[in-house]
């Protein structure tokens, strides 16, 4: 579990910045959306942590990722499924099974909606799978700030295809620039039940230590190669022990990929590139742990891991 200092400075702008107890309402909120509609950037902002990767690549999110909000009005745990993308690989199917879970299992749900885009196949299906929960569904307008966006149009593709969604519960917002992000949280919170808090309230997230110190190294390195190779890359925690009285954890790490081609291309000409990956996952992990991390980062070749389920249930589950 990895908590916040900060949680106290979270602004809210019904309760004039100040910090308060957080409140009776609790709600587990599943995030859904197409790739990169800005879902992690939602939570990352509304958290005020680095939860969840975000990058233009489809499929970054693997994982249910949990994210924490408190404030005055109670506690939301957002739920980052992965982005709802059209494809018959393995790998694909198993993350559009998280999505369709976490939609029914969750007391609200939060669709983000791209509106720098335009409407297509696979916004109609999210749409489909989102109507039978429309009831508890707010709807965040995304990227409106960008010059060129349509959210009238949105409005009226959400008015044809979800009906059934409350007109108070549709806000335009730029996750980014944390705008609107408040009037999002309002109307989740107005869905919430009174019901006791799932997590302490210093918590942001419930990732084990492993699992973010993989998550950081894996966003550091899809955000450095091309479009193809992130998708045949997962994080391998091979080992961590804490050393120099609870001062360093030391971590041996694996970027595991298929073929022997991408290691070259992961390694880098001079082993510049898995350098720059471990270097710049180092200045993460300073902003996230109050311990020194020290990272003895590798790569190998897992030959076809994409379709071996055990590798895949031990990634997403």
């Amino acid at each position: 579990m990895l908590y916040n200092d900060n949680m106290n400075d979270f602004k809210d702008e019904y309760e004039n910045d100040n910090y308060n107890p957080a409140g009776p309402k609790t709600a587990l909120v599943a995030i859904i959306g197409r790739p990169s509609s800005g879902k992690s950037t939602f939570l990352n902002t509304a958290s005020g942590e680095p939860i969840s990767i975000v990058s233009p690549i489809p499929q970054t999110t693997r994982n249910a990722i949990k994210g924490i909000v408190n404030t005055s009005f109670g506690q939301l745990v957002f739920v980052d499924t992965p982005g709802y993308h059209i494809s018959e690989k393995k790998l694909n199917i198993k993350l559009q099974q998280i999505a369709k879970e976490q939609l029914e299992a969750c007391e609200c749900v939060l669709y983000i909606i791209d509106s720098s885009r335009d409407i297509g196949e696979e916004e109609s299906l999210t749409a489909e799978l989102v109507k039978p929960y429309s009831k508890k569904t707010v709807i965040a307008i995304n990227k409106t700030d960008i010059p060129g966006s349509k959210p009238q149009k949105v409005k009226e593709f959400i008015l044809q295809n979800l009906p059934l969604v409350e007109q108070n519960k549709i806000h335009e917002i730029s996750a980014k620039n944390d705008i609107g992000i408040n009037e999002v949280l309002k109307s989740l919170y107005e869905l919430s039940p009174e019901a006791p808090h799932l997590y302490p309230e210093e918590y942001y997230t419930d990732q084990e230590v492993g699992f973010r110190i993989a998550e950081v190294i894996r966003g550091q390195a899809i955000n450095r190669l091309s479009q193809e190779i992130p998708h045949a890359i997962y994080v391998d925690i091979a080992d961590m022990e804490m050393r120099n009285n609870g001062k360093v954890l030391w971590v041996r790490a694996f970027l595991c990929v298929e073929r022997e081609s991408q290691k070259g291309i992961v390694i880098g000409k001079g082993a510049s590139m898995i350098k720059t990956i471990r270097l710049e996952s180092l200045k993460e992990f300073r902003n996230i742990f109050d311990y020194k991390i020290d990272l003895d980062l590798q790569v190998k070749v897992v030959k076809n891991w994409r379709q071996r389920d055990p590798i895949l249930n031990k990634m997403i589950n």
